[in-house]
């Protein structure tokens, strides 16, 4: 039989501890368009130290029996290399892997989201080879926190491979001579890491963990590189006044919403003492007893199924106060951002299993979303906080009458009792310390380390398998936080004449591009009331980093373009399609397509039923300039590519739900989804598969139901890094009006 831990045995959720130890003495935890990476890249001096990070995960799985494994495992990470204990080697000193890997750059990780593990919620990891899918393993964690810290640490390890491959040979070659060189010839080297100040980074809470989440939700993540200020990287025209103030929490309408005669959109906003991650566990969270303790409204709640671990559906009564007899149901979809931000998502919804109840009259709960999003601690606190924003979209009728009135009748309603979640979420939280200062990840500073590490042992030993080999076996047998200031806007616009004489090389003549002899599938709108079409906008609806990004965080208006949009195909296809530049009913297949100097070409691949391929074809009126930032990125490495290929999106016009869950936030693609880099001839094509992230397969099948009602601007650019690739510059932008789903061309492969 399979071994299951119990859960009764263990303790207390989610503990480990992960170390990290570089030159820079930087933590390579981050990512977020508004953090600054402190991750060496591949080509920096830096990358040639060994990055460390261990903590409990659990181990899933199916046995050779057929049976599902959930196994309690200590994961530990040097540089690329993997190596999983059954007991922490720290406590358990000369203890010997029970599974070794290398972490190779053809590894993809993918967030699976929520799953239920035999008596607790889980948050898993699923990885693979993406030149070989059924090399593929999970590892699960206790809280979505916990989860992207262990994304981000499998990510600095591809960095490192990347930056050893880098000094030539192929992965599998260099793996080869590493185990060559593993001779017993030398003794281990024994390693103490005490020269100098150490960077200890403790990830989860302990082992006896994962599976009683319910009971201990103090899983906090780290505030690291938050900034205070509640804005994307796309303008948004929202207009909200503040109508009141409940207990510390103020109540806004979106006055612009009302003004259009397009309903009432209000909400509630409070700054709550713990962490994002926390507050979000609070939220997920359906246990009747903790419910009770801060929602007055919907305290019986359960939970009629899941999909996807980002979606499922809740069906619950009201409290008799409020209304008696009354019972909903409504599906949530939630989504973790780049910027450690959590967006949940509330529609009404219907479901087989809970049929209209004898005595109880059926009700359809209000629409609405919750954002929560980290800050920065106060100076001289070690607490962290949280920015916690509920909207809800409300009957336009009954909201004029009571702010006419200022009756009490709105007191008793239910849109009332919603907006005060956020005040019971604030007192619950408040009341309970251990939520409060309990962190996932808890930065220490130590002069010297208990750790004395073989790593001639881990480095020199026979380690041939990449580390989804090892994982898919049965196994049964932050650095000490900046002080960052508010990030502060500028109105000032980047200079296209600026960026094109930086990244396009000026010693060839400019090629003159007719449009006219450029066609796609999709045809370019006459004005902005068109539909179905397509359109190029100015770079001034969004925001990049400036010049002076690095010091002060600080972000411009966005200029024109680098490069010039001259069509757009719209394509639906039996299967996904990649390298579509190639294929004959491609724009670039044109006569006319093949003799510009180079086309940028983004395949945006959405998965539905059937499929469709979005390629949008961005042409330079000349090649990129030698060194430049653009031609490092044309000729550069796949992991360079990932680590900078940037979008922002923004949906000008449609339904406010679809904007919460679009956002306006940058978005680095390679870190996100599955990207694929084809570069021939004129052209670089870049397949970004939506469908190989949970996530943005539950964002973009929310989009296409409401596709033909919205309008979406996208930007694409390169992520400035480094002083000298700054002020950044946008790519390309394009603007989608009002496609309709049976206009696509069907493209046979």
């Amino acid at each position: 039989m399979d071994a299951r831990p119990s859960p009764l045995s263990l303790k207390k959720v989610g503990s480990g501890r992960s170390e990290v130890s570089t030159v820079s003495g930087l933590l390579g935890l981050g990512g977020g368009e508004d953090q600054r990476s402190s991750l060496p890249s591949p080509s920096s001096s830096a990358s040639s130290s060994m990055f460390e990070y261990f903590g409990w995960v659990y181990h899933l799985g199916v046995n050779s029996i057929g049976h599902e494994y959930c196994h309690l495992r200590f994961l530990f990470i040097r540089g690329k290399y993997v190596e999983m204990y059954k007991r922490d080697p720290h406590e358990n000193p000369g203890i010997k892997p029970i599974r070794r890997g290398v972490v190779g750059p053809t590894l993809m990780l993918e967030e699976v989201g929520r799953r239920k593990v035999y008596y607790g919620d889980v948050y898993v990891l699923r990885f693979f080879n993406r030149l070989e899918e059924s090399k593929k393993g999970e590892i699960a964690c206790a809280t979505a926190g916990e989860a992207q810290k262990w994304l981000e640490a499998f990510d600095q390890a591809k960095q490192q491979a990347e930056f050893e491959l880098s000094r030539g040979g192929s992965a599998r070659n260099k793996l080869n001579m590493e185990t060559e060189l593993n001779l017993d010839v030398h003794r281990p080297r024994v390693r103490r890491y005490a020269s100098g100040l150490k960077k200890l980074i403790r990830i989860g809470q302990g082992p006896e963990t994962l599976l009683c989440q319910s009971s201990s939700l103090g899983a906090n993540g780290s505030t690291d590189g938050y900034f205070e200020r509640d804005i994307g990287d796309a303008i948004e025209a929202y207009k909200w006044k503040c109508v009141r103030t409940i207990n510390g929490v103020r109540i806004f309408e979106d006055v612009a919403n009302s003004e259009s005669g397009k309903g009432v959109i209000v909400k509630a906003v409070a700054v709550i003492d713990a962490s994002a991650d926390t507050a979000f566990e609070v939220l997920l969270n359906l246990e009747r007893h903790q419910r009770y303790e801060w929602d007055m409204l919907t305290g019986d709640l359960e939970l009629l199924d899941s999909y996807d671990g980002h979606l499922d559906v809740v069906y619950g009564t009201f409290d008799p106060r409020w209304h008696s007899k009354r019972d909903f149901i409504f599906s949530r979809q939630w989504f973790r951002g780049q910027d450690g931000t959590y967006t949940i998502l509330h529609f009404p919804a219907v479901h087989k299993k809970k049929p209209p109840r004898s005595g109880y009259r059926r009700t359809k709960i209000n629409p609405s979303t919750w954002e929560i999003r980290n800050l920065n601690t106060s100076m001289g606190s070690n607490t962290p906080r949280c920015l916690v924003t509920q909207m809800l979209e409300i009957n336009s009728a009954g909201w004029c009458r009571w702010k006419k009135n200022h009756c009490s009748k709105f007191e008793k309603s239910v849109p009332y009792a919603l907006l005060c979640q956020v005040g019971g979420l604030k007192e619950y939280i408040g009341a309970n310390p251990a939520l409060k200062f309990e962190t996932s990840t808890t930065v220490i500073q130590s002069k010297v380390s208990e750790v004395s590490v073989s790593t001639a042992e881990f480095e020199e030993s026979e380690v041939k398998d990449e580390f989804y080999d090892a994982m898919s076996a049965d196994s049964s047998s932050s650095d000490e936080e900046l002080d960052q200031k508010d990030a502060k806007l500028s109105l000032k616009r980047t200079s296209a004449a600026d960026a094109t004489n930086k990244e396009l090389d000026s010693e060839v003549a400019p090629v003159m591009i007719d449009t006219s002899q450029l066609h796609g599938s999709l045809r370019t709108g006459k004005d902005d009331t068109d539909t179905n079409c397509w359109t190029s906008p100015s770079g001034t609806g969004f925001m990049i980093r400036g010049k002076n990004y690095l010091k002060d965080n600080s972000k411009v208006m966005g200029g024109d373009p680098l490069l010039k949009l001259i069509g757009v195909d719209w394509f639906k296809v039996d299967k996904t399609i990649d390298r579509i530049a190639l294929h004959p009913r491609s724009l670039l297949q044109s006569e006319a397509g093949k003799k510009l100097p180079f086309v940028l070409v983004i395949n945006l691949q959405v998965p539905a039923k059937p499929n469709y391929s979005l390629a949008l074809y961005y042409a330079a009126d000349r090649p990129a300039k030698p060194n430049s930032l653009f031609a490092q990125f044309v000729d550069g490495t796949d992991m360079f590519r990932d680590a900078r290929f940037k979008l922002i999106p923004s949906i000008v016009e449609g339904y406010w739900m679809v904007k919460r869950a679009v956002g306006t936030k940058a978005c680095l693609l390679g870190k996100a989804v599955t990207c694929k880099y084809f570069r021939q001839d004129n052209f670089l094509e870049i397949d970004v598969d939506i469908g190989s992230s949970s996530v943005a397969r539950s964002v973009i099948g929310l989009v296409l139901g409401y596709v033909t009602s919205i309008v979406v601007d996208l930007a694409i650019l390169i992520e400035g890094k480094e002083e000298a690739e700054l002020p950044e510059y946008i790519l390309g932008t394009v603007r989608l009006n009002r496609l309709r789903l049976d206009s696509a061309v069907h493209l046979k492969v």
